[in-house]
């Protein structure tokens, strides 16, 4: 099995699109991997949830994971969302992520239809037999609808080798931090990470190993700033940085969080156009908003 170190500040990187078809702009997609790893991000994580993998086909996934690697070059590891709905189409992402070279697995719960705890465990095992690189587990029920408990993640943890991970996008810091409480002792190397933004510092004060954080899509050197500052043992500096990008949750009132990523990347410069229809829309106020939050970033030197 793989032996990646699963840590740091892990950006699901933006899919830029073509305005007028949505068509993948794979081009783009590349000077965003650039500008991420010079500012020292820790992984790629290719269509996560910022990265629209719920609306690409999986011939565009396939597409985007290739481009992903290769302009990667094993310069840090490369996190695949391979997670369907369906156990079924879950190993057949997995098994092809694997075999084109990705690193790691994210693998988001099913969504859509209510699943058991049991039926979540099941899914889980069954995918892990069919790989041999490193699973990270990905709760986001707001999105999904089921709940990745944490006695679940515990379990799994415990009873799947190549399961060495677990994401929380909950947004519960509880939920968080349970995770981390339940796979502590566990006999291997196990790591948590936050997938909300601010949740990072906490994460990692409590045990955690980093976060996969959407908003170093805007930031990347900042972000990653926060873990490095953190294992330097410059706390204050990385208080300095969680604080600094708290600001953006001033715009999400107004819409998706991953619309509103995209559309300040686009504000940036960076011609990635919008999130393929019909996530797409940010109203004026909330438009005014996100230019004011990136200028005042910009003045607090945000980068």
């Amino acid at each position: 099995m793989s032996t990646v170190k699963i840590q740091g500040i892990i950006p699901p990187v933006v899919t830029p699109m073509d305005p007028e078809d949505e068509s993948v702009n794979i081009p783009e997609l590349r000077r965003q991997i650039e500008r991420q790893i010079e500012g020292g991000v820790h992984g790629i994580f290719p269509f996560g949830t910022n990265g629209e993998g719920y609306i690409l086909s999986m011939k565009e996934k396939e597409e985007v994971l290739e481009a992903t690697i290769d302009e990667v070059r094993g310069r840090v590891p490369v996190y695949a969302g391979t997670g369907c709905i369906s156990t079924r189409d879950t190993v057949y992402m997995s098994k092809r992520a694997e075999e084109m070279g990705a690193d790691v697995l994210s693998i988001i719960t099913p969504s859509f239809a209510l699943a058991s705890q049991k039926e979540l465990y099941d899914h889980y095992v069954e995918v892990a037999k069919h790989v041999h690189i490193p699973i990270v587990l990905y709760n986001i029920p707001a999105r999904t609808g089921n709940k990745l408990l944490p006695e679940t993640v515990g379990r799994l943890a415990r009873d799947v080798d190549v399961i060495l991970g677990a994401k929380d996008s909950s947004g519960d810091l509880n939920n968080l931090l349970a995770y981390i409480e339940v796979t502590r002792d566990i006999g291997k190397d196990f790591a948590v990470l936050a997938g909300n933004d601010g949740n990072i510092l906490p994460c990692l004060k409590a045990g955690g190993a980093g976060g996969v954080a959407g908003r170093a899509n805007l930031w990347p050197h900042t972000i990653a700033s926060i873990y490095d500052n953190f294992v330097a043992g410059n706390l204050e500096e990385a208080e300095k940085a969680q604080t600094a990008v708290a600001t953006l949750q001033r715009v999400f009132k107004y819409g998706n969080p991953n619309t509103i990523i995209k559309k300040a990347v686009n504000l940036l410069g960076y011609p990635v156009g919008d999130c393929r229809r019909p996530f797409n829309y940010l109203c004026d106020e909330g438009v005014e908003e996100l230019k004011k939050v990136l200028a005042e970033a910009k003045e607090a030197g945000l980068c």
